[in-house]
């Protein structure tokens, strides 16, 4: 309770100085483009939102080990993040940083892990595809791109105030429920200071937005849920691996679908932004629509609105993952689910055939 206690508090007050003294950092951590497809805020906000959850960690971290000193593996999952925030930061400071070389610094990170923690995706209960990941190199290549990628998928839904902070709460929520019933102590404690940390920057980012999470806090994030999901099943064979992947299915489908969408679709590269991200569609055509000429406190109340219609789409492969962890056909069954009721309500939204039931009430 001292390390959970910690790391909000720390996240909280750092979170707070940060807003506070914007006005002697705002020329260097500002996002001050507000003409980007994917942007949506109406004045230069602080980006290094990361820096409070990242605070948050280090604190609660630092407290467990000095009264566990055997108590390792948090600091080493902490080590392994270091390069992951580094380059974030360093891209939400002077936004300089590439795609590719951010991503670069997200693989560096979990090949420490996968060395340090020895863990790594060993199987996918998929005949053939298990003989190919029971070769070290394949594994150790496959789990470096499933962690850069929801490291990755993290900065991608960070869109609107909330959206990836809460997925990511939620996500954690579930991941330490499963560390209670597996009686991990490990897996509770990793998850809930995140969720402790993320909650401290969460209340300042919500509904209001007067500081955003940047990339340095969406990677960390995106990171630090990869490794405990590796982690859950890598420690507990009797845990389907279809459960990290439905747990996270929300991250996962949104990235792998805006790959599709823009390396085939629209024939350009996937790291070039858009603004038909799921959340932006919500945005515009679902809480904005017909309202061009709207007042500024409009479009406030339509960005904070739109979170939640997420938060709910992340709960929806959550709920399943977590009362059929230990099925693969189950799981398999709801991702494949999850996955044509994605595709069908984003082709609606696109269509202009947004269902009723997703209209706000006047």
């Amino acid at each position: 309770m001292i390390g959970l206690l910690s790391a909000f508090f720390a996240s909280f007050i750092a979170t707070l100085l940060i807003i506070r003294f914007e006005h002697l950092h705002s020329h260097i951590s500002a996002d001050s483009d507000l003409s980007g497809p994917q942007k949506f805020h109406k004045k230069a906000v602080p980006r290094i939102g990361g820096i409070g959850i990242a605070l948050g960690i280090l604190i609660a971290i630092l407290l467990k080990l000095q009264a566990q000193p055997t108590s390792v593996i948090e600091s080493t999952i902490l080590i392994c993040a270091i390069p992951v925030f580094a380059t974030g930061l360093t891209e939400d400071l002077t936004k300089k940083i590439s795609v590719r070389m951010r991503l670069l610094f997200v693989a560096i990170g979990a090949l420490l892990a996968i060395n340090l923690l020895n863990i790594q995706i060993a199987k996918l209960d998929i005949p053939g595809v298990d003989y190919l990941l029971g070769f070290s190199p394949i594994a150790i290549v496959f789990t470096v791109f499933a962690v850069t990628g929801l490291s990755n998928a993290y900065n991608i839904i960070d869109g609107f105030n909330g959206l990836s902070s809460m997925v990511g709460m939620i996500t954690l929520m579930a991941l330490g429920y499963m560390g209670y019933v597996l009686a991990d102590p490990i897996l509770i404690s990793l998850s809930f200071i995140m969720v402790a940390a993320i909650l401290g920057f969460f209340v300042w980012n919500y509904p209001r937005g007067l500081i955003f999470l940047g990339d340095g806090g969406a990677y960390l994030i995106g990171f630090w849920i990869a490794i405990i999901s590796i982690m859950l099943v890598s420690r507990h064979s009797n845990v389907s691996p279809w459960f990290a992947l439905l747990v996270n299915g929300y991250p996962i489908l949104e990235t792998l679908f805006t790959i599709y969408r823009r390396k085939i679709h629209q024939g350009k590269s996937p790291g070039q932004p858009d603004g038909i991200h799921f959340h932006s569609l919500i945005f515009r055509r679902v809480l904005s629509s017909g309202k061009s000429g709207a007042k500024q406190d409009d479009w406030f109340t339509a960005n904070a609105r739109t979170s939640p219609y997420l938060w709910m789409l992340t709960s929806l492969a959550i709920i399943p993952a977590i009362l059929w962890w230990q099925s693969t056909p189950i799981l398999m069954g709801f991702f494949t689910v999850y996955i044509f009721s994605y595709v069908w309500l984003y082709k609606r939204i696109v269509c202009f055939k947004t269902p009723t039931w997703m209209h706000p009430i006047n």
